[in-house]
């Protein structure tokens, strides 16, 4: 293989070009991505990076050495729209069309919008990239407090409102379902969770959808969120977190298997050999993981199978995911099977610390603590070694 292309230039794509180059790949590495920045990390952008605690320059994954040894060809601000898998053809927004001898898909996700015809009032932001951060940090700083509005309360829902009441806003968080993160965390220790907004003055309501964003103004500026059962809430910005979609529009006429992202086995390789995906973007064996670790693990052993041709490793990495919320750190570790019940293992639910196992006859198969990182690094390397395959 001489030449490969990454297409997204963000931590999955920057990981991959780094395994690429140390399992011996000295060919023509070009790297593809529709931002105009290098990689960068984007767990900060709605925590520290969010508050101001955090600068740009310290979002960087790699620096200029790093980047020069990979000797890569970067075209940043640039969009892939389509992809020949079976000739490796990849048109470019440019005009330009690279043919390469493999593929790595790592495009990510995009955020999901509400539902309804034209643009979002001014005011309105969903958070997933660096100039989303930034178009909503202008927005909640540099005058009084704001009314702040957050549909969603999933994680990233979680973390901006938990940002914005660090900056002195009054924030509500809108969320359809009866509770959140019920899916994640199962619905006793989703309600332990929950509590961390009311104990920093932040509204959690449940339960309701919205129906309608108001604004009024030269501007078109938001100025209130209409709720399904009839509530009108205040607003003076408006964050949108209720979840992402895998970015895989401009593969539709690739041959590819698109189901909730880029179809691929256990090794992340996709049915064309020379063509796998990694990150968001990458629905391995049915299941797609949008969490940090899965992008950065994956990598590896999507560059062994590109270079092999063929799968030859398969990925078995244990599930992973952490959120910072309120000052406290959420970790959770491994897969919660249905039936499978939590059990506090030490500390306090009152405290808001504590770990808590998730048993099923008998057996842990997941973990789950609140500030209590060294306990819970403990249990996850057992999970993992539990989980790790039979050796004769």
């Amino acid at each position: 293989m001489k030449s490969v292309t990454v297409i997204g230039a963000s931590l999955a794509g920057l990981y991959a070009a780094r395994a690429l180059r140390s399992q011996g790949f000295d060919g023509r590495l070009t790297i593809v991505g529709d931002e105009h920045h290098r990689p960068y990390d984007r767990p900060p952008l709605s925590k520290d990076f969010l508050t101001g605690t955090t600068g740009q320059d310290q979002l960087a994954l790699a620096d200029a050495e790093e980047t020069a040894e990979l000797d890569a060809e970067w075209l940043l601000g640039t969009r892939a729209t389509g992809l020949d898998a079976g000739s490796r053809a990849v048109r470019l927004d440019t005009g330009r069309t690279l043919t390469t001898d493999g593929v790595v898909l790592a495009t990510g996700a995009i955020p999901r919008r509400l539902p309804g015809p034209g643009s979002p009032p001014s005011g309105t932001h969903t958070l997933r990239t660096l100039e989303d951060a930034r178009a909503l940090r202008r927005d909640l700083t540099g005058g009084g407090p704001a009314r702040v509005v957050v549909i969603g309360g999933g994680f990233i829902g979680a973390e901006v409102a938990s940002s914005c009441a660090a900056l002195g806003h009054h924030v509500t968080v809108v969320e359809a379902a009866p509770l959140p993160l019920v899916p994640q965390l199962g619905r006793d220790m989703a309600e332990l969770c929950s509590r961390l907004h009311a104990d920093h003055g932040v509204t959690l309501l449940t339960g309701t959808g919205v129906t309608q964003l108001h604004s009024a103004g030269v501007d078109d500026r938001v100025t209130a969120v209409e709720l399904a059962d009839g509530r009108l809430l205040p607003a003076d910005a408006v964050v949108v977190g209720i979840g992402v979609r895998p970015a895989t529009d401009w593969l539709a006429d690739s041959g590819l298997p698109l189901d909730n992202g880029v179809r691929c086995d256990a090794g992340c390789a996709t049915p064309i050999p020379s063509v796998v995906a990694v990150g968001d973007v990458a629905n391995v064996n049915g299941t797609r993981a949008e969490h940090w670790t899965s992008a950065t693990e994956q990598a590896a052993t999507a560059a062994r199978n590109l270079l092999a041709g063929r799968s030859v490793a398969t990925h078995q990495g244990l599930p992973y995911f952490w959120s910072d919320q309120y000052g406290v750190r959420i970790q959770f570790a491994g897969r919660r099977l249905p039936g499978a019940t939590p059990r506090i293992l030490e500390g306090s639910p009152d405290d808001r610390s504590f770990l808590a196992g998730y048993e099923r006859d008998g057996r842990t198969t997941a973990v789950l603590a609140l500030n209590r990182p060294r306990p819970f690094m403990r249990l996850r390397r057992e999970l993992a070694r539990a989980a790790q395959p039979a050796t004769t």
